[in-house]
């Protein structure tokens, strides 16, 4: 087993980081540490390596262990065969990927009943061995068939030998590190129909009769195309000219010292379309699917990074409404926690009647719950339900706003719904979570499944496992950041703090009720379960409220309060009047607190903290109006300039949302007056931008959008 020093050294040449940062990480996540945690306060160990850098380590290290557990796998079976070869040993040692060890190991492995061992069971080897290699001058093939027990034809008998050549060949080493380079550097990717689905095959029209390199061809492409295999309307292919994998492989086996080479000729053909480009064709498919996968993550994680740190309203008193033609708006108003205070049902769009009832219950509902803010979800009669609020003579301090409510059905109809509100219906339950958004985004979408938000790029596609351990990565990022309020988080947001999961948010949430609030984070130690080193991963990140001390309230970690105490205590002050002046903390050296165990990076940290207490790392909140008599996609001309939302951004543009229930398209051309590689440089999901209308497409449900010449 590889010591965690050779880990570190072949992980910090793959990322390009210094080795004892490396090493740092691996210690302290073999301690137990969790990527928040180390990431803020551990950063004399790291090198002040960020979240997305210790992420990277842990990911690089769980392959490294992968593959330090498939060598010992394969050094066990060679063991049980009897094989000690010495050369052997050491290439399998010194192999860096799975793809390596197993080319090596390839000769080795048990199989199942081949060809080639048919033929070898034929006694057939020898002969074989003489066409490949021509050891034998005196070798007649009549009088060798004479020496076998069972007759066999020469043309049988030249056939299996071939099997055997071809075996060989497929599992020659350095064949396969050839072919593999030239699959992954000259193999094109080539995407037809399946003709008789041509007719139901629409959605795939660009890639019936598709061709590029795999060394171009983007993730999103990639992944579209594999859908479309999956589906049974495409088939797809990826190999290079057969004329150059044959020219290497006749390089490598055919010489002057060569056998009948007619006969290697043909076992190299077979090699190579039998059994070497299948394999390295799945191969090579695995590898460009698992690069698309990230990528894809990438662009997930990242979109649902800039949606859970939306800008929160704070504790307003919301009214929200889940809008619906037939069924009406279901209306509910919420005081400033979150806590349901009413609910009803509206008919704006109905009758002139209803719509005169709808005006006298929101106006009322208003006045009776001192409601500060209008939330109005995005869906299906969003524009026309918000065209309606906007017409009453609500008072201008009134917020109204419109907010995304991807993933609130899927809420509603979710066992943490059902228990927040058992006696609710759907869509009482559903409303709540649209006001509940607005009040703090991050706070009610941690209770969703990220897959459910729309914000991805083929998120049913890609690697599932690995979509689930990016997605929490980026939701304990986000969680972590903010921070939490220890008596008011709910179970799914108290889970995702570092070193909670769970089975501690749940015991957190049992002694809250038990016990009434928490007062201290010390008293955080009371709870079942939380014994100190779980205590050390979450306490800098859950913020007590009703603690008596001030750094209670902070980000700085019960670890440093001794240190805190003493910078005061020097300075002649308390801790409540050292983090309240300036002054103060400016006369302080941080150079004089310097020991083996703090570093300047972590004082530092701390004197912003002690500047800004409990900091909130979100934007301002600023509301949203689509522009008024935009409503669907006929009201939309060319040249237009609109407010937009930014829904999701991808490898290949942007999505904006203009108020027309159908999201345009900013390809990646049109988001500046420049090059832009990725569009995540110039957009964010949740942005508001200024978008002018390039193209309308009323048939196939097309807006093409431009962020070029708007102002």
């Amino acid at each position: 087993m590889e010591s965690s020093p050779e880990y570190s050294q072949s992980i910090s040449s793959s990322l390009n980081l210094k080795p004892h940062q490396v090493q740092g990480v691996i210690s302290l996540l073999e301690e137990g540490g969790t990527v928040p945690f180390i990431a803020r306060y551990r950063k004399e160990a790291t090198g002040s390596l960020d979240e997305v850098q210790i992420s990277k380590i842990r990911d690089e290290l769980q392959l490294q262990k992968e593959i330090t557990k498939r060598r010992t796998a394969i050094f066990s079976s060679l063991e049980k065969l009897g094989i000690s070869d010495n050369k052997l040993l050491s290439s399998l040692h010194s192999a860096t990927t799975l793809s390596a060890l197993e080319d090596i190991y390839l000769p080795y492995r048990p199989k199942r009943r081949t060809r080639a061992a048919i033929a070898r069971e034929a006694g057939l080897e020898p002969l074989a061995d003489h066409l490949y290699t021509k050891s034998s001058h005196n070798f007649v093939l009549t009088r060798f068939l004479s020496t076998l027990t069972e007759q066999i034809s020469e043309e049988d008998a030249l056939a299996g030998a071939r099997d055997i050549i071809a075996e060989r060949i497929n599992e020659h080493k350095q064949s396969r590190e050839a072919l593999r380079l030239l699959f992954r550097e000259r193999a094109l990717l080539d995407s037809k129909v399946i003709e008789k689905k041509r007719g139901t095959a629409t959605k795939y029209q660009d890639y019936f009769d598709w061709h590029e390199p795999v060394t171009k061809v983007a993730g999103h492409r990639l992944l579209a195309m594999l859908r479309g295999e999956k589906e049974k309307l495409l088939t797809i292919s990826l190999r290079p000219a057969v004329d150059d994998a044959l020219s290497i492989l006749y390089r490598l086996h055919i010489n002057k010292n060569s056998g009948d080479i007619k006969q290697i000729r043909i076992a190299t053909e077979d090699a190579y379309n039998r059994l070497l480009a299948p394999s390295l064709e799945n191969d090579l498919r695995n590898t460009l699917k698992e690069q698309a996968d990230h990528e894809a993550i990438e662009v997930f994680s990242a979109n649902i990074k800039e949606l859970l740190l939306a800008p929160p309203l704070g504790q307003k008193r919301v009214m929200a409404l889940d809008p619906g033609f037939r069924t009406g708006a279901k209306l509910i108003c919420i005081d400033g926690q979150g806590t349901l205070l009413h609910s009803t049902t509206i008919y704006p769009t109905q009758s002139a009647k209803q719509l005169k009832h709808a005006e006298e219950v929101v106006l009322e509902l208003v006045k009776k719950y001192n409601i500060e803010a209008i939330g109005i979800g995005s869906g299906t009669a969003g524009r026309e339900t918000e065209s309606f609020i906007r017409t009453l003579q609500l008072p201008a301090s009134i917020i109204i706003t419109m907010v995304n409510e991807d993933g609130a059905s899927i809420y509603s109809a979710s066992e943490t719904a059902r228990k927040e509100f058992p006696d609710l219906d759907l869509t009482v339950r559903g409303s709540i979570s649209i006001g509940r958004r607005l009040q703090d985004p991050l706070a009610e979408l941690v209770k969703i499944d990220p897959k459910s938000i729309g914000v991805g790029q083929y998120q049913h596609d890609v690697n599932q496992t690995a979509l689930k351990q990016g997605l929490d990565d980026v939701v304990e990022y986000c969680v972590n950041s903010v921070g939490v309020e220890v008596n008011s988080a709910s179970l799914e947001l108290l889970t995702y703090v570092s070193g909670v999961g769970p089975t501690l948010a749940q015991n957190i949430i049992n002694y809250r009720k038990t016990n009434g609030n928490i007062t201290s984070r010390k008293e955080l130690l009371k709870v079942e379960r939380l014994g100190p080193r779980a205590y050390q991963q979450c306490a800098g990140f859950l913020r007590v409220a009703a603690s008596d001390n001030p750094l209670d309230r902070s980000a700085v970690h019960p670890e440093r309060y001794a240190l805190v105490k003493k910078m005061a205590k020097d300075a002649g002050v308390s801790i409540a009047q050292l983090m309240q002046s300036a002054d103060i903390r400016a006369s302080i050296n941080l150079e004089q607190y310097i020991d083996d165990s703090v570093g300047l990076p972590t004082l530092k940290d701390i004197m912003t903290e002690l500047a800004r207490p409990g900091r909130d790392p979100r934007q301002g909140f600023s509301s949203f109006q689509f522009a008024e008599n935009i409503h669907s996609m006929e009201d939309l001309t060319p040249g237009m300039k609109l407010p937009a939302i930014i829904t999701n951004v991808t490898k290949f543009g942007a999505f904006a949302d203009i108020g027309v229930h159908q999201d345009g398209l900013i390809h990646i051309s049109q988001l500046a007056n420049r090059f832009v590689k990725d569009p995540s440089e110039v957009v964010k999901a949740r942005q508001q931008v200024i978008v002018r209308v390039v193209e309308v497409d009323i048939e196939r449900k097309r807006i093409a959008l431009s962020l070029k010449d708007v102002s």
